[in-house]
């Protein structure tokens, strides 16, 4: 049952397979044949590595469905700016695959469409009754394709083969035109379509060939390339699956090879290259390329710092949702904001979440997140440990003050938690004189000071620290707008 193609054999964990000469990967979808390299949408990678390219654009994993804008998904500021960056890269990596002479098939795949952050605001009001508007923007899933494909939402499996410029995909079709599925006609007139609907002649499938190389892009309707029979109860591939890859690899070096059979230019040899053979016009368009090559590289790298420097930005917000040591070291952050001199101890013996201290007192603390409930009693009991066993070294002459950091119900909005700590754990906080603290208090306190340079706002909150038995309630930061930490409007751009 096994495919043959006149390439090198390899072996799986099935049998002995051939393996294509050519590198190959996919993108958005996994194939079971050992040697396929396979990659996430979520990716950074560049194509130049591989001779063919099999890509889906798929961007599931960045929806979110929290927030709806004119019925459809918008996406808060973080969720916009990945998406946009990973469309971003796709869109450069497959045209600057296609002008290198590489074979990309993309599957289109169900068109989404959503709003995204277009990054500008709109203030209305003032003081107490300022209201921030989050401008947002359509975009969509096709937007990673170089090329105008547009879109017409509708779905359907009665394709037809166009009666010309079909010869790349005919024998592909033939194979796997039982199994295609079509989930939205293409708009672009300008589009050489290869496939379209039976009824109505509708584009849905299309290919784009480079000017310059033997490189095509080839758009095809889309494949359920992992039906429930292609993995056993295991979770492993079974031979249905391996027979389908065998037979859709070998369809795909098909039209490799027909793409590259069909172009008859010559590549131009180096020394035809030479400044002495050029046009004044092609002289000065390639040093056009040249400048803009370079700007783009220092906006590549402008565009990195920037990342870095937003996820340095963006890490106190840890401590609405982190647990574990993403949550403590949030914590530290705050605490380093808040003007503590901050550690982590461990002599080997003893290993505590944190020490902190400033010119009004020392403290320990002990950090705990939890998924779905409330932070109970249990790291109190650690927590007493650690500031028994610190107070038994000898350089330390009065015992530290206990602070347990709750991040309770981590995974719920802010406005939908119940109360961050158990009964038991207030009541034992009491008897040991144990500050407890919600660490979304103690992001918004942090917040405000790194917004708002005031050391005697920082001073009273480490003196709250240090004198409260129990919840720790922080002191309301001056001059707090009422709405400032309200969800802000949305509204198109």
């Amino acid at each position: 049952d096994m495919i043959n193609f006149p390439h090198q054999r390899w072996l799986t964990s099935r049998g002995t397979v051939n393996m294509p000469a050519k590198k190959i990967i996919t993108i958005g979808f996994e194939l079971s044949l050992e040697g396929i390299e396979y990659s996430d949408f979520d990716s950074d990678i560049s194509l130049l590595d591989w001779d063919i390219v099999l890509f889906r654009p798929d961007i599931e994993i960045f929806v979110s469905h929290e927030s709806i804008y004119l019925g459809k998904p918008s996406l808060n500021e973080s969720r916009s700016f990945k998406l946009k960056g990973r469309c971003e890269h796709w869109r450069r990596e497959i045209k600057d695959a296609v002008s290198s002479g590489k074979t990309v098939i993309v599957y289109l795949a169900e068109y989404i469409e959503l709003y995204v952050d277009s990054g500008e605001r709109k203030y209305s009001g003032t003081g107490r009754n300022r209201q921030t508007t989050v401008l947002v923007g359509p975009y969509d899933n096709y937007k990673c394709i170089p090329a105008n494909v547009g879109q017409i939402g509708t779905k359907g499996s009665e394709i037809k083969l166009a009666q010309e410029g079909t010869s790349i995909i005919s024998q592909y079709w033939r194979e796997f035109s039982n199994i295609s599925n079509y989930r939205g006609v293409l708009s672009n007139e300008e589009l050489t379509p290869c496939l379209l609907t039976k009824n109505g002649d509708k584009v849905v499938g299309a290919i784009l060939r480079s000017k310059e190389s033997p490189g095509a892009l080839i758009l095809l309707p889309d494949i359920d390339h992992c039906p429930e029979n292609f993995l056993d109860e295991e979770g492993e591939w079974t031979d249905e699956s391996l027979q389908y890859s065998s037979k859709l690899i070998s369809e795909v070096l098909n039209i490799d090879k027909k793409c590259k059979g069909s172009e008859d230019n010559t590549p131009d040899p180096d020394w035809s290259l030479s400044s002495e053979y050029k046009t004044q016009k092609e002289a000065e368009i390639g040093k056009n390329l040249i400048n803009i090559e370079n700007n783009l590289q220092q906006i590549q790298a402008k565009k990195e710092t920037l990342v870095d420097d937003l996820d340095n930005a963006g890490k106190l917000r840890k401590l609405l949702f982190e647990t574990g040591k993403p949550l403590e070291h949030a914590i530290l952050d705050a605490l380093v904001i808040l003007g503590f001199t901050v550690s982590q101890y461990d002599d080997g013996d003893s290993e505590f979440d944190s020490i902190f201290e400033s010119e009004e007192g020392r403290l320990i603390g002990e950090a705990e997140g939890k998924d779905n409930k409330p932070v109970n009693i249990t790291k109190l009991r650690q927590l007493a440990l650690n500031i028994h066993e610190d107070f038994e070294r000898d350089e330390i002459d009065i015992p530290a003050k206990g602070v347990l950091f709750g991040n309770p119900f981590r995974l719920q909005p802010l406005n939908e938690r119940d109360e961050p700590f158990t009964k038991k754990c207030i009541t034992s906080a009491l008897i040991s004189s144990t500050a407890l603290v919600s660490t979304p208090d103690l992001f918004f306190v942090a917040k405000y000071l790194v917004d708002n340079k005031n050391s005697q706002y920082a001073k009273k909150c480490r003196k709250e620290l240090l004198r409260s038995v129990g919840r720790v309630s922080f002191p309301e930061p001056p001059y707090r707008r009422t709405n400032e930490n309200k969800a802000p409007r949305i509204e198109k751009k």
